[in-house]
Order: structure tokens, then sequence, then C-alpha cells
């Protein structure tokens, strides 16, 4: 490439600049205050007025040598100077050309110089290389002047009309931001083409960091914009707060509440969660309606028990001791109990049993819970679930919902502010479901030892541990409770009572607590232990001790009455006035029959409220063949006698029975009380019986009593309930009950109190039952 420049031999006054650069064809201006720099300045100005500026390498310099600035410099013209306050002189000058260092003639009082000046050419011949290189680099400059807003729109139209690439490289790199090293190399580039090849490569690099910081600019902008958003409009809430006398209230609000927060001991999420909602306060007025819903949700976060719990009695013989105080009986209970304080005795994370109580009403599954909770020291929780058929009881609605609140079980539980108290769900078997959800599958979280350690209400958002909660339900049966429901429980069967066992209920508890109930001094009233077997007897008639106890309260009040009416000082109720008291006996046991009888048989049923005897009467007459069924028999009984008769007829010739009877008699087998409903797989044997006595006319033994199902091959089955029927067969005078052998183990567990006076005779096929009850 041809070079089109020349060189001349000049001696000019120097100056070091420091931290700016120049190049030719530009204007800038300076200030000096050096005494050197001043003289040299005076020295160019009684000659021609050109001086050679050149960059000082470091500016912190103050005395620079020859060897403290650079040997390419420019030589400018000085265009202006105007003094400017403490002798500084602010000089402006216009570069003409490159010039460099050959020799220092002089360094005082001033720096002379002796230098080659470089003139170029005014119009070069641009080749096509040189063209496409001045091309380019207009091209990236304006793209550079875009985004650089410093630079005006008409400094890219006054650059395309530079013809000259040598002045047009200096006028551009005079625009872009670059370092004074960087200046420097392209001032000293003496080939125009090399000198834009470096420019451009400085110029695409600014432009890259220009777009990087407009982008960080944009980001902090919106930023900002947020920021001063908020700021505006939490500042005029603010104001509207002032006025109205709100604001100050408020901040005083949100800092007790978080205060409340941090000695909660809430786990961390949870703690986090409180802070953020109880914070949304400050952006919102204090009568909105989200503030009310804010303050609600976390007073109830703040009340949650997270780290509060009572300390376990693990003193089994006090426990033991409260638990016979309260109750009398109940042995497999309380024995649980006890193992497991004395399991927690040892392992103090023992998880808290899921225990479920089933029994007939009235045999104190509530009222042991409570006594439970009294023994272990713990607080006590009690809720129904009778009815219940909305998920939402158990677990809370979600605070969308206008009034939401927690679920019954975190409800319970912060009211008491203990997380281990004794939880009694009440009537579990009575659980409902509908469109509004299964609250029984919402329960299997809260009962299974699993999960139950993350138990989470749809109000509260938060997990909390239920390890620690001792869960009791009650049932007054399990049939009705859903498998996977049941299978989380531990079932106790709690049985009804014996004779004895109400008896000494009476005398221990009862009396006493209806005494104290009513006000009544001791001494005022006294119930004989003959009046409480009559009032078992006679008055009741029930498992449990419900209806006993509420005897025992009228008693009282009668009483009560006597003492008030005619000024007496004591009460005695015994056998012989207790009817003056409750009147006429409602219930009268069904007792033996005082003969023996042909086709009666004293069957044992299970009812809701006990044992009961059931006795099962047939009679035959002229007809077809004809079975008859009456007194409300219920479909499993129906099959039982059908399976009864088919049996009897296929060994009629073992029976002693003539086939014949069979086309000729009808058969009524009835079972008295016709208007109450009987079911129940437990009556085979004794329609067998009785039809069997009725067809061979031999007399049923009056003593005996039977249960058990029977197979159309003779076989009998095992049944339930059998404390409750050996108490109805003890009560009406039964001497033997025939019962399964399978039923041996299970009765070899009744108390002997019952069993003693009772001949069980075991049987496996309806043969030995006709051997053992007929005569």
């Amino acid at each position: 490439m041809i070079l089109n420049y020349s060189i001349e031999n000049r001696i000019l006054p120097l100056i070091p600049i420091r931290g700016i650069g120049i190049f030719p064809n530009t204007v800038i201006h300076f200030d000096i205050g050096r005494e050197k720099s001043i003289n040299a300045l005076e020295e160019a100005m009684l000659e021609d007025s050109d001086i050679f500026l050149t960059v000082q390498k470091e500016p912190e310099v103050d005395k620079p040598k020859d060897e403290d600035f650079y040997e390419v410099g420019v030589i400018c013209k000085i265009k202006q100077m105007i003094k400017m306050p403490g002798d500084n002189i602010r000089v402006l000058v216009e570069g003409i050309n490159r010039g460099k260092i050959k020799s220092i003639s002089q360094e005082d009082p001033f720096f002379e110089v002796v230098l080659d000046e470089y003139i170029y050419s005014s119009v070069l011949p641009l080749e096509e290389k040189l063209e496409a290189m001045v091309r380019l680099s207009l091209e990236k400059f304006e793209e550079y002047a875009s985004i650089h807003t410093k630079i005006a729109t008409d400094t890219i139209t006054s650059l395309k009309e530079i013809k000259n690439p040598d002045k047009l490289a200096d006028v551009i790199a005079s625009y872009i931001y670059i370092k004074p090293e960087q200046k420097q190399e392209i001032l000293e580039t003496f080939d125009p083409y090399k000198r834009l090849e470096i420019l451009n490569t400085f110029i695409v690099k600014e432009t890259k960091i220009l777009q990087i910081e407009d982008e960080i600019s944009e980001i902090v902008r919106k930023q900002i914009n947020e920021f001063q958003k908020d700021y505006y409009l939490k500042e005029q809430l603010r104001a509207i707060q002032k006025e109205l006398g709100e604001e100050e209230s408020i901040e005083l609000e949100v800092d007790e509440y978080l205060k409340k927060i941090s000695t909660a001991k809430m786990p961390k999420e949870v703690r986090e969660k409180a802070e953020k909602e109880i914070n949304r306060l400050l952006k919102i007025s204090s009568s909105s309606p989200d503030a009310g819903v804010i303050r609600t949700y976390v007073d109830w976060l703040i009340d949650m028990p997270w780290d509060k719990k009572t300390k376990d009695n693990t003193n089994l013989k006090k426990a033991r001791t409260i638990l016979d105080e309260d109750h009398f009986g109940l042995k497999e209970v309380k024995d649980r109990i006890l193992e497991y304080l004395a399991i927690k005795h040892i392992n103090k994370n023992m998880k808290g049993p899921i225990l479920c109580f089933v029994g007939p009403p009235g045999v104190g599954k509530t009222s042991i819970a409570k006594s439970i909770a009294r023994a272990m020291n713990r607080k006590y929780v009690r809720i129904s679930l009778g009815g219940v058929r909305d998920e939402a009881e158990i677990r809370g609605h979600r605070r969308t919902y206008i009034g939401a609140i927690p679920g019954r079980i975190i409800s319970s539980i912060a009211k008491v502010k203990v997380n281990n108290p004794v939880f009694l769900l009440d009537e579990i078997d009575k659980l409902a479901n509908d469109f509004r959800g299964d609250p029984a599958s919402a329960l299997l979280e809260a009962l299974d030892p699993e999960q139950n350690s993350t138990f989470t209400d749809h109000y509260i958002e938060a997990p909390f541990n239920l390890e620690n909660v001792m869960f009791i339900t009650t049932a007054n049966s399990t049939s009705t409770i859903p498998g996977p429901l049941l299978d989380r429980m531990e079932i106790i069967e709690l049985s009804g009572y014996t004779e004895n066992e109400k008896i000494n209920i009476a005398e221990k508890y009862l009396i006493e607590k209806q005494i104290k109930e009513h006000g009544i001094k001791d001494n005022q009233i006294q119930i004989s232990k003959n009046a409480i077997i009559q009032l078992i007897q006679r008055y009741t008639r029930e498992s449990g001790v419900r209806n006993l106890e509420r005897n025992i309260g009228k008693l009282i009040r009668k009483a009560a009455v006597q003492i008030v009416e005619n000024n007496k000082s004591s009460v005695v109720i015994n056998s012989q006035n207790i009817k003056n008291y409750l009147g006429v006996p409602k219930y009268d046991y069904d007792l033996v029959y005082e003969e023996d009888q042909i086709g009666v048989v004293t069957g044992l049923a299970w009812t809701t409220v006990g044992g009961e005897t059931l006795f099962i009467e047939v009679n035959t007459m002229k007809g077809e063949g004809k079975l008859q069924l009456t007194g409300q028999l219920g479909d499993v009984m129906k099959e039982s006698a059908m399976a009864a008769l088919s049996y009897i007829k296929s060994n009629a010739e073992n029976l002693g029975i003539d086939y014949k009877i069979f086309k000729e008699t009808d058969i009524h087998v009835h079972v008295p009380e016709g208007a109450i409903p009987k079911d129940g797989p437990s009556a085979g044997i004794t329609i067998a019986t009785a039809i069997i006595s009725a067809l061979t006319k031999k007399y049923v033994r009056k003593d005996v009593a039977m249960t058990g199902e029977i197979t159309i091959t003779g076989r009998v089955l095992p049944i339930g309930g059998l404390k409750e029927k050996l108490l109805a067969a003890k009560r009406a005078g039964i001497k033997k009950v025939i019962l399964c052998s399978k039923n041996k183990l299970e009765a070899s567990k009744i108390d002997t109190k019952i069993t003693r006076s009772l001949e069980i005779v075991y049987v496996d096929k309806i043969e030995d039952v006709v051997k053992e009850s007929l005569i």
C-alpha cells in the first residue's frame, strides 16, 4: 500500500499532557499549571503558535523527564488561551499533524524537541481494500453511535463527507471511548488502513460493552421503577393511614405479631410463612377484609402448640390407682394403658397408640378415655364423629373460603395448647359421607402412625406432627367402620357388665356421683344392695350402666321430695319400697319354663343392649308339608330354618321320624314378640332342635339353652357375643348351655363368676345337641 505523506524536521516547545489524548484534525482544550508547561506555551505564542503535545505515561508524575512521555505526539495550533483562577491556563488547540521526537534539545525552562512532522496529502488515492475498510469503519461507527447517546445524529453525515481515510480515522478515534494507551496505539499507527483496522476492533468491543450496559441499565431502571412505584404507593397508603390515625397502630400491631411469632417455636418454614403473611398488613388498609383474614390465620399459627407438651406420668402404681378409682373392671383396657406407660418410660420417643374401644352403649368407653388422660397426666380432648359427613370437618377449609377455619383435630389441639393430649374420637362407626367428601378417608392420615407426623390441615397449610397424640376411638360395632381405617386401630372389646359388676359400679361410683351432683348429703339417702339388685334386674335392660345411673338419679330426686315435703332427716330405699319411687317394674327377664315342653327351645341372642334369652316355638298341624315362619324374622334366620328342615328331612330315619309326616304336616316356626325384628347367625341349632322335638313329640329339657348355627349337613358353627349370651342364660336360671366346640377358647377367657354356675357342653353335630337337650 502506498503511503502518501512527507516528513519535515521541526524544533518546537513541548507540553506533556495528562489523562487525555489528542489526534490530528481534531480540537481539544486542556488546563496547564506547571511552570515548564506555561513557559513552553509562552514560547510558542512568540513564534507561530505551534506547539508539540505528547501524552505523559504516568499522570501522577509532576516533574516528567524525557522517558516519562511518549515520543509520538501531535503538532497543534494554539487557538485560544484563558487565564483561570489559581494560576491555571485553559488552552484550546487544534491538531495539525503527527510528530515523532528525534531528540530533546532543551529541558529548561521548558522542553524543546527536534521532531519529524508527518504531513499527509489532503487527498489519498483509495485502493479497493482501503475503500472497503473505510465503509466498514463508517458502518461500525454508525452502529456505535446509535447506542451512544452523547454522539449527535448529524455526526455520521459529516463523517461521510470526509474523503481522506487518514483524517477519517483520526476523527472517528476522537469520538469513541477508549483508554489512553489504546489512543496512543492508534496515534502511533501511521498507515491509515492499519489504523482503521485497529480502530474497528476497538469500536466492535465498545459497542458490545455499551449493549451490555444498556441491558443492565434497563433491568436496573425497571427495578427502580417498581421500587419507586411500591414506595410511592406505600407512602400514599401511609399518608392515608396517618390521616385516619391508623399508621402507628398498624406498625405496632405488626411488631407485636412478629414478637409472638419469634417466641412461638414454629418450624422454620412455618415461621417464614407467618412473617410473610403479617408483613402484608403494612401494604393493605386495616379495614380491608383481607386484613382480618391475615390476622385470624396468623393467630391460629401462633396458638398452635408446635413444641409444647405435658410430661407423662410414668409411675405405674399411681396410674393403676387412678384407673381403679374411676372404673371397676375393664382389666384389658387398664393393662394396655399400663403397658404403654411402661414402654414410654423406657423409650421416650414411643409413638402414641391408636386404640379403638368397641362395645355396647353405656359400658364406659367414653369415660375410660377421660380416666386414661388423668392417669397419664395429659390434657383430654373429645370430638364426636356421629353424623359427620363433610371432609372439611376433619381437615379444615381452604383459606379462600369465607369463614374458613381449621378442622376439628387441629382446632382442638390448639385449644388445649399441647401437642400430646389424649384425643377421643367418639362414635367413629357413625361417620357418613356424601358429595362433600369422605371424612373416614380424611382420618386415615391422622390415624396412620407412618403419616401423621406430617398431618396437613387445609387451613393451616403446614405440616403438624401428631405422633405424640394418643388417639382413642369408640364404636358400638366394627362392621360399619371402613376397612382401611379399622386396619390402623388396635381393637379392644368392652363387653357388657355382669350383674355383680353392675352392683359394684353402682355402690362404688354411681350412687356417690349422683348424690354429689344433686347436692344431697351422704347421710340423707341410703340405697340398699337389694334395691340395687332389684333396679338392675327389673328396671334396666342393658349391657352398660347408663340407664342404671339415670334410675339412681331418679331415686335420689324422689327421695329429695320426701325429705323436703315430709321434713325427714333421711330416706332409706330398699327392695320393698323401690316400687313407690320407680313404679311398676319395666322388665321381667324371661325365666325357664316350670315344666319341660315339646317344640319349645330356649335360644340365646345378642342385642345392642346385651344378651337375651329367645324362646323358639314350633307347632305341627295337618297340611301339605309347608314351612311357615313368623315373628319378624330376618333373612339369616329364615335361611337357618330352611337349612334345619333340609337336614331333618335328609336324616329323618336316624332321628326316628316317619318321612310321610313331611307330606301330611305343616310346620309353623314362631319366635314370640313378633313386633321386634330378629336376625343373626346363631339360632340354627335352636330351630332344628325345636322342629325335631315337635315332630318326634319328645320333651325339651327346661333348663337347657343353646346357641349356634347349623349347616344342611348337620355341622354346628361357632357364634359371637358369647359373654353377653352366657349372662342372659344365668339371669334366666339356665343350668346347661350348648355351644359349638370352636367357641371353647373364647369361653375359657370369660370370668369364672359367670361360668361357674353353668354347665357348658361343646358339640360339633346336631345329633349331639339332640342327645343333650331332648328327654
